[in-house]
C-alpha cells in the first residue's frame, strides 16, 4: 500500500472523542487551500457508521455551507434521530473554528428482500488501453504554474482514467455527458462501511466539471468561480473499490451561477451500485 493510499484509508477513519463527537484530519485530501467536499461526505458518514453498528447506509443527503480550513482537525458531532425496526437515521454536522461547515443527514437500512431492477451502465471503452490520470498530468505538467506544479503531479490514491479526457488549460464545448473509470486498489479487504466512505470521497470528483464541459470551461483557465453547494448520494449495493468502477455523468441544467449534475457508478459487471446528484456554484470571474 502506498502512502497515498494508506492515508486516505486513515483520513476517512475519524477519531471518537466522546459519545457521539468524532474527530477528523483537515489536511490531506485533493486540495491544499481548502477541505474537498468529498473528505467531509466521507468523514461525515464514517462518524455516523460509529453508531450504527449493524446497517448499511442506504442514502445521505448533505449541504456545504462554509469552506473547510485543511490547518485545523474538523469536529463531528452526531445526532441520533431515530433508531427503527428497519431504518436508522442520524444526522451529522462538521465544525471548524466554531462554525458549522456542513450538515448531512444520513439514512440505514436492514437487508430485506424486495424486487429489484437497474439501468446497464452505458456501453464506452474499458480502463484498458485508457490513460491514467497521472500520466496526463505529467504530460502537461509545464503548462502549469510552477508554484502549483508540485501539487498538480504529486501521488493521489484513488486512480482515475477518462474515457474522452478534455485539454484542462484549453477546452473546446463539449457533451455534458462524461465518462471515467476510477478506482482504489488498498480497497481490497475494507469493510463495506469503509467501502462507501471511499466511495463518498470518490463520488465528488468530476462530477460539477460536467455543469463547466458545454461552456468550454474548467478550473484551470481561472475564470470561473466553483464551489459544491450541497450532495446527495444513494448506494445500491456494497461496492468493491479495489476494482474498477464506471462513473457516468452529465449535466441536465446550468444557470444563475449555479449547475446541476448527476452520476451513475456501475461495477465491473455493469451492475449499478451507487446513484449521485449535485448542484456546485460556478460563478463567472474577470481576468
Amino acid at each position: 500500500m502506498s502512502d497515498a493510499h494508506d492515508s486516505l484509508i486513515q483520513l476517512l477513519s475519524v477519531e471518537s472523542l466522546e459519545v457521539d463527537l468524532f474527530r477528523g484530519i483537515g489536511s490531506g485530501g485533493e486540495t491544499p487551500t481548502r477541505i474537498f467536499g468529498g473528505q467531509v461526505i466521507g468523514q461525515a458518514l464514517s462518524a455516523a457508521y460509529q453508531t450504527v453498528p449493524a446497517r448499511l447506509c442506504h442514502s445521505l443527503h448533505a449541504y456545504f455551507i462554509r469552506a473547510g480550513d485543511p490547518t485545523i482537525p474538523v469536529i463531528y458531532q452526531v445526532d441520533r434521530a431515530r433508531d427503527g425496526g428497519s431504518f436508522t437515521t442520524r444526522r451529522v454536522v462538521a465544525i471548524q473554528h466554531g462554525k458549522q461547515i456542513l450538515n448531512m443527514s444520513a439514512s440505514f437500512h436492514i437487508t430485506e428482500q424486495g424486487w429489484s431492477h437497474h439501468h446497464k451502465a452505458p456501453e464506452v471503452d474499458g480502463p484498458a488501453g485508457l490513460e491514467d490520470r497521472s500520466e496526463q498530468r505529467k504530460r502537461t505538467a509545464d503548462k502549469m504554474p510552477e508554484k502549483y506544479r508540485a501539487d498538480y503531479l504529486r501521488e493521489r490514491p484513488i486512480d482515475i482514467r477518462e474515457v474522452a479526457p478534455r485539454d484542462y488549460f484549453a477546452p473546446e464545448p463539449a457533451s455534458d455527458v462524461n465518462h471515467l473509470w476510477f478506482r482504489m486498489k488498498a480497497a481490497a479487504g475494507c469493510k463495506p462501511q469503509m467501502q462507501h466512505c471511499l466511495l463518498a470521497y470518490a463520488s465528488d470528483m468530476n462530477l460539477l466539471g460536467s455543469s463547466l464541459r458545454p461552456h468550454g470551461l474548467t478550473w484551470f483557465k481561472g475564470n470561473v468561480m466553483t464551489a459544491s453547494l450541497d450532495h446527495a448520494m444513494w448506494f445500491h449495493g456494497a461496492p468493491a473499490f479495489h476494482d474498477w468502477h464506471l462513473y457516468t455523468m452529465d449535466s441536465p441544467w446550468t444557470g444563475n451561477a449555479r449547475g446541476f449534475n448527476r452520476g451513475a457508478i456501475y461495477d465491473g459487471e455493469g451492475d449499478l451500485v451507487a446513484s449521485v446528484a449535485q448542484e456546485g456554484l460556478m460563478r463567472p470571474l474577470d481576468r
